[in-house]
Order: structure tokens, then sequence, then C-alpha cells
């Protein structure tokens, strides 16, 4: 019997396997994890106030803190920390940036 698996699909044996990169959502981003904005949902309240602290499509940002609670996520975006509701985060889709 042969071995029917292709390169792709097993751990850190491709290149490719390094470059896909799956979105999620901002408030699944782990601690200390860097990534890009990719989009924002139609349902994220408050779009324009987002865009006046950084928030846009394109922004490098990082995951600073978890409130112990789950209500408030601390991110890093620019030279500024600010926080931000886990609900408001659901809305916001990133792309993690792999460290080099």
């Amino acid at each position: 019997m042969s071995d029917t698996k292709t390169p792709a699909t097993k751990s850190g044996t491709s290149a490719s396997s390094t470059q896909i990169q799956a979105d999620c959502s901002l408030a699944d981003l782990p601690v200390g994890q860097s990534a890009v904005i990719v989009s924002m949902k139609p349902a994220l309240r408050g779009k324009k106030k987002f865009a006046d602290v950084g928030l846009v499509p394109g922004t490098v940002l990082q995951m600073e803190a978890h409130a112990p609670f789950g209500g408030l996520l601390r991110i890093r975006v620019m030279d500024s920390s600010l926080s931000i509701h886990r609900d408001d985060a659901a809305n916001i889709i990133v792309r993690i940036q792999e460290l080099p």
C-alpha cells in the first residue's frame, strides 16, 4: 500500500504549507500574535470610530492581552495601545502574520 497523502498535508514538509494563512476574527487572535486587518463585517457598529483610531483594512496590529473574564481585548495599533470589546473584535477579520 502506498501513502496517498500529498506533501502539503504533512506539517512542515512543504514550502507552500507555510504560506497558506487562514483568516480569523480579531477576537480569536492569541496574545502576542501579530496580524493584518483584512476586512470588517457589515455588522460592525461604529466603523468610523474604528477608522479614526487606525483600524482599517491593511493595518498591522498585535494582540497584547485578553481581559480575565473575556469582555475586553487590548491591542497595539501603530504606537498606541487600545481596548476593544470582544463583540466588536468578532466583526474584524484579520490574517495572522508569521514571525520571521
